[in-house]
């Protein structure tokens, strides 16, 4: 595929085929998201990839709206900044997460982001806390590390 087909066939998946990711595919996708630019080269960005249905279901409960749809997902990557590397750990994330997604176009997957920093687990308050404080304390993520947000993977499932 080229670059302007993969531009142009991105788009967000939220129905996904009940069909493994091969890890082959997961890796080189990480690969690609290590290329990704970074304020003064700081590579600032880092990556957990969750293949465990029973993590990805806790994950999809992270907030009341918006992230359900990771229990269907294959496989996600969980995208974090390093605080103490620069100040610009989310926008270096933010390009690192972009990376992610045009790579799984162009090796035939579908993704979704689901944003986790500065977002309440519910719009109403109706459930406490944020949903970045949900994902550190349920994959133990440093205090040091920012989480930007979560990519589902799979493949597309056609509607």
């Amino acid at each position: 595929m080229n670059f302007n087909d993969v531009i142009a066939a991105r788009h967000s998946v939220r129905h996904f085929e009940d069909r493994e990711v091969p890890r082959e595919l997961i890796d080189a996708i990480l690969i690609q998201a290590q290329t990704a630019p970074s304020s003064k080269n700081t590579k600032s960005s880092a990556f957990l990839v969750i293949e465990e249905p029973d993590t990805l279901l806790a994950l999809s409960e992270m907030r009341t709206s918006g992230s359900a749809l990771i229990k269907n997902a294959k496989a996600a990557i969980v995208v974090l900044g390093d605080t103490t590397k620069t100040d610009l750990y989310e926008v270096n994330s933010s390009i690192s997460a972009t990376f992610i997604q045009l790579s799984a176009v162009n090796l035939g997957l579908g993704s979704c982001w689901v944003q986790v920093a500065g977002r309440p687990r519910s719009k109403d308050g109706s459930v406490p806390g944020t949903a970045e404080d949900y994902v550190r304390e349920l994959l133990g993520v440093p205090e040091h590390m920012g989480i930007l947000c979560v990519i589902a993977l799979g493949y597309e499932q056609k509607q």
